[in-house]
Order: C-alpha cells, then sequence, then structure tokens
C-alpha cells in the first residue's frame, strides 16, 4: 500500500499526474472514479520502478548476455508479488479489476524504466487478451482464477499468445493478408477435440508461461475462414519449448519457440471455433474471425505504442539527466539554447505518443469498443464495489456462465457494425506506429547528445535504443500498421481504393 503522502510525491515527479491525464479529467462520459484509480495505478508503478525495476535493469541485462537461456525468474516473481498479474483481471474473476485505461499508463510508466522488465510483466495480457475476445466465458473463469491463485500462492500464473509462425509473421496479423502467409499449425478435427501440428515462434514470455492461448486453422488453404482458437496448458502431451532467441534487445523478456507435435486438445479447451454455436449464428464466419481479430488488435497496439512512448520517455529523461549535469564550454548543456530546442523536441514525441494511445483507448470506450461493456458507468461500479463473493457466487454457476458467453458473444461481436472496428483498429495502428516511431526517434537524439557517454553500457541510453527497435517490428510490423491505417481510416471512405494487394 502507498500512503497519501507518497503518492503525492510520487505524482509530482515529472511528468506530473495532471500532465498525463488531463483529457481523461474531461471525459463526460467515464467514471469520474476512473481518474483516481489512474492515479494510484501510476504512483504504484513508480514505487515499483524505484524499489525493483531502475536497481535491477542493468543488472538483468548483463546476465543474458552470460547465459543466453537466462529466465527471469526473480523478476516474474517480485511482479507476481506486487500483484502486476491480476491488476487488470475483471474482479468478476478474482483480479484486482483495474480499467484498461490505467492498464496503458501503467505500461508507460514501467516502459519509462525499462521495457524489457515492462514486457516481463504486462504480455501476459496479451495472453489475456486473447481469451477475452473469444468471451468464453467458462475458460475465462478457470484460466483466470487459476492466475489468482497463483498470486495467493507465490506461484506465478502467465499466460502467452502464440499467432506467429516460423514463415508467417505480418501477414497473420491481418485477415486480408493471412491467405497469402506460409502456415503450418494444423488443427485436425477428432472425436472430443482437435489434434494440433506445427509451431509457433517469437512468443513472448513462452518458455515461462502456464496456459498458451494458441491460434490454429483447420484449412491452411484458407486460413481466413478457419481460424479456431485453443487455451493449451504447459505440459499437455505433445506440447514442447523449442529454441530460445538470442535477440538484441529487449532479452530479458524470453522470446521462445513452441512445439506442437500430435498435440490433442480436447473440446473443453477451445476458446472459438467454426463449429461452435456462437459461430453457427453469426452472420458469416469470415466476418467473426475479421471482428476478432480487430478486437484484439484494437487493445494490443495501443499496448505497444504506450510501451513505445515509455521508452521514448526514458530516453528523455536520460537525456535531460545528461545535460542537466555535463558542462560544455563553461556552462551545463541544459543552459545551451540546441540543446534545449533537443529536449523539447523529445518531450513532444513523448506527449505525442502519450495522446495516441489514450485516443484509442477512448474509442475503444465507446459504444462498439471491447472496453464498452466494463467502461459503462453501471458496469464499471457494479465490478469495482460489489463484494467479491456475489463474483464468487455468479462464476460458480454454470449455466450462469454459459448464458453470459452467449449474450457477450452476441451484444459484442455479432451485434457490433464492422465500420466501428474499422474504426477502432486504425486508430490502434495509429497508436503503435507513432509511439514506437517516438521511441526510436528519441533514443537516436538521446545518443546524438551524450555522445561516446551515451555508448556505456553503464549510462544505460544504448540499452534503450537496443530495446527500441523491436517495438517497430512485433504487433504488426509498422510499415504494415500504415497500410492498416489507410484501409481502415482512409481507404473505407473511397469505393474504388483497394487495399492489401501487393
Amino acid at each position: 500500500m502507498i500512503s497519501r503522502k507518497e503518492k503525492k510525491l510520487l505524482l509530482d515527479r515529472e511528468p506530473r499526474f495532471d500532465n498525463i491525464l488531463s483529457s481523461l479529467k474531461c471525459g463526460v462520459d467515464l467514471p469520474k472514479t476512473i481518474v483516481k484509480e489512474t492515479a494510484d495505478a501510476i504512483a504504484y508503478a513508480r514505487k515499483f520502478n524505484d524499489e525493483v525495476i531502475r536497481p535491477n535493469t542493468l543488472k538483468e541485462d548483463i546476465k543474458t548476455f552470460e547465459d543466453p537461456d537466462y529466465l527471469p525468474w526473480d523478476i516474474i516473481k517480485k511482479a507476481n508479488e506486487w500483484g502486476f498479474y491480476t491488476m487488470f483481471i475483471p474482479r468478476m474473476f478474482g483480479g484486482k479489476g483495474l480499467s484498461p485505461i490505467a492498464s496503458s499508463c501503467v505500461t508507460e510508466e514501467l516502459a519509462s524504466a525499462c521495457v524489457g522488465f515492462a514486457n516481463v510483466m504486462l504480455v501476459h495480457y496479451l495472453g489475456v487478451i486473447g481469451i477475452n475476445v473469444s468471451w468464453n466465458m467458462e475458460l475465462m473463469n478457470r484460466i483466470f482464477r487459476e492466475v489468482v491463485r497463483g498470486e495467493e500462492s507465490g506461484k506465478p500464473c502467465i499466460i502467452s499468445l502464440a499467432i506467429t509462425e516460423p514463415e508467417a509473421g505480418t501477414d497473420v496479423e491481418e485477415n486480408e493478408l493471412v491467405d497469402r502467409a506460409r502456415l503450418n499449425c494444423r488443427a485436425q478435427r477428432v472425436d472430443g477435440g482437435y489434434i494440433v501440428n506445427g509451431s509457433k515462434v517469437f512468443i513472448s514470455m513462452g518458455h515461462v508461461s502456464d496456459w498458451c492461448c494458441l491460434t490454429a486453422y483447420t484449412d491452411l488453404k484458407r486460413p481466413s475462414e478457419n481460424a479456431i482458437n485453443f487455451a493449451v496448458k504447459k505440459g499437455m502431451k505433445g506440447f514442447y519449448l523449442g529454441r530460445h532467441e538470442n535477440k538484441m534487445g529487449q532479452r530479458v523478456c524470453p522470446a521462445s519457440e513452441l512445439v506442437f507435435e500430435d498435440c490433442f486438445i480436447p473440446d473443453d479447451l477451445v476458446l472459438t471455433s467454426p463449429d461452435t454455436l456462437w459461430d453457427k449464428v453469426l452472420k458469416s464466419r469470415r466476418d467473426a474471425i475479421e471482428q476478432a481479430i480487430h478486437y484484439v488488435l484494437s487493445v494490443t497496439r495501443p499496448g505497444v505504442g504506450a510501451f513505445g512512448t515509455g521508452v521514448a520517455r526514458g530516453a528523455y529523461e536520460k537525456a535531460l539527466e545528461f545535460a542537466s549535469t555535463t558542462k560544455v564550454g563553461g556552462r551545463l548543456l541544459i543552459n545551451h539554447e540546441w540543446a534545449q530546442t533537443m529536449l523539447a523536441e523529445m518531450y513532444k514525441n513523448v506527449l505525442a505518443g502519450r495522446l495516441a494511445y489514450m485516443e484509442a483507448n477512448y474509442a475503444n470506450s465507446l459504444p462498439g469498443g471491447i472496453y464498452n461493456p466494463i467502461m459503462k458507468k453501471s458496469a464499471y461500479y457494479y465490478q469495482k464495489y460489489a463484494p467479491q463473493s456475489l463474483f464468487d457466487k455468479l462464476a460458480s454457476s454454470p449455466f450462469n456462465i454459459r448464458l453470459s458467453s452467449w449474450l457477450m458473444r452476441a451484444m459484442y461481436v455479432d451485434g457490433q457494425p464492422l465500420e466501428i472496428q474499422q474504426r477502432n483498429t486504425g486508430l490502434a495502428s495509429f497508436a503503435k506506429v507513432l509511439g514506437t516511431d517516438a521511441g526510436v526517434k528519441n533514443c537516436h537524439m538521446a545518443l546524438e547528445m551524450m555522445g561516446q557517454a551515451g555508448l556505456r553500457h553503464d549510462r544505460g541510453a544504448e540499452k534503450i535504443l537496443r530495446d527500441s527497435k523491436l517495438l517497430q517490428i512485433y504487433e504488426g510490423t509498422n510499415q504494415l500498421n500504415r497500410l492498416n491505417m489507410f484501409a481502415n481510416l482512409i481507404g473505407n471512405s473511397i469505393p474504388w481504393v483497394r487495399t492489401f494487394q501487393d
């Protein structure tokens, strides 16, 4: 817990809380307590930065060079102890239920100290989102409560998201491109479930996850119409861990190969498939898949934008510290106008990245957005203040769970116009591109200002640059995200324009 005095000291530091969320205070349709909730979350993340991340980030980076197979169990246990793995899981499933808007601010805050650490703590929510968008309340209840028990027992339970394949990276990020991809992960229907064969690569936290949200395809020739999603448990027969990638940056967060060899996945671990009642009542299978993809990306890409904004801020803070302590021509560097204009440019990039991911969050909170069901004032206050025993009782009823699954799918997938999801995924790509490009730009500017000093590992600036480059690649390359922006924010209003053609 944080005292009121300590919270004020944490929030009064630069960047000030008032400068971070002034627009949130004006959100007339959002619950007012979100402002306080977000302030508390930022203060908590800053405290974790001070006590855990900053004292250890360079030490952990060196460990990964000494042992390329190093896994960050100490960090994972500390994050679990502080409650970060349940922070954004709904209270209905035993989590703390903080708002998704607070999650982006926490992401930026943690990434400003070390984006590798931030990924170790928060990429878990990629898996959470992958399960969420299925609206499979039975599996959500089962898996999320296992995460909560992991926190209580001190044995972390983490979820990963497995989409990328060895010869199909960017193509699997967009439903319009997936039919061109060289896919290998196939799911074959058998009695009682599916047999999966194939592999996934570059899966963040794959080596340390207990659950994997896996995408496979029943027909590799028409994957856009045959995607199927599973929840796969570590230790299941036919599910193996492959290589651990030796990366340039974000080294403390493992990127894993997952291998499936005749892996039987029973029906009760199927999140969504072409055979479920939900898919049969939807308007079309392609629309169902496309909207599910939009739902996922409308959340994950602003999250990467928040990572990038945090990186931009970390680089800016390194440059500011250097300029405040280094003399040039007898004057502190910060008193030279050229340095002031560079620092202002870097700070501008931070502000722009923050505004971009917050705009995407607001769009997701409007009707039709994935956040809307929990950001409505009635639902928000209910899940925030209702007794936990009431949630536990509701979740214990199979009928309530199955009915909730059907209603949520009908209302928030089939019941929403595709145009809304196109807007949201377009803004998500905007946030991702702007934030991550800003992160890389600020890293270059910090090194330019710091000169040779910036290349020393103990200064931390070169590590931030190494960490930043990966942000422009995952969750769809930035070039793909530019195409997605055009397709969903520009091209869809021009009847004769065709996108994703080359």
